[in-house]
């Protein structure tokens, strides 16, 4: 099931983003911690300016993001709390324009976020 998930999914161009899997809400923006990124075995979550995405179509839903955030902001698409189930959509809309570019390490970071991120006043500091 996963290895013809990963055959059909687009491999350039602008992303065919027919589901989700897992989605970072609002708890990551303005923290970054990025053990997610470590964790990921197939390199789909993708730093923006002020959070991380995660590739709908590059995710193998192996769940090993979801441990692992410090401050518990990865949640799978059907446990998405109410307050924040406007991310699961910010998350696909992110790859509308970079596509599937086949793995974060590819493309780095950028400095880019949706604007559900964009209009959020700064979180406060943790130091």
């Amino acid at each position: 099931m996963v290895a013809s998930a990963l055959d059909s999914r687009p491999t350039a161009g602008k992303a065919r983003i027919n589901h989700v899997t897992y989605t970072i809400a609002e708890p990551c923006v303005d923290v970054l911690d990025k053990a997610c990124i470590e964790e990921c075995p197939v390199d789909c979550i993708y730093e923006g300016g002020r959070m991380l995405y995660i590739h709908p179509d590059e995710c193998v839903d192996c769940g090993a993001c979801e441990p692992v955030c410090p401050v518990e902001a990865i949640y799978y698409e059907d446990d998405v709390p109410d307050q924040w189930v406007e991310y699961t959509k910010a998350n696909a809309d992110f790859f509308e324009e970079l596509g599937s570019p086949g793995g974060a390490s590819k493309v780095g970071k950028t400095d880019y976020d949706v604007p559900l991120v964009r209009a959020l006043p700064p979180m406060a500091d943790s130091d």
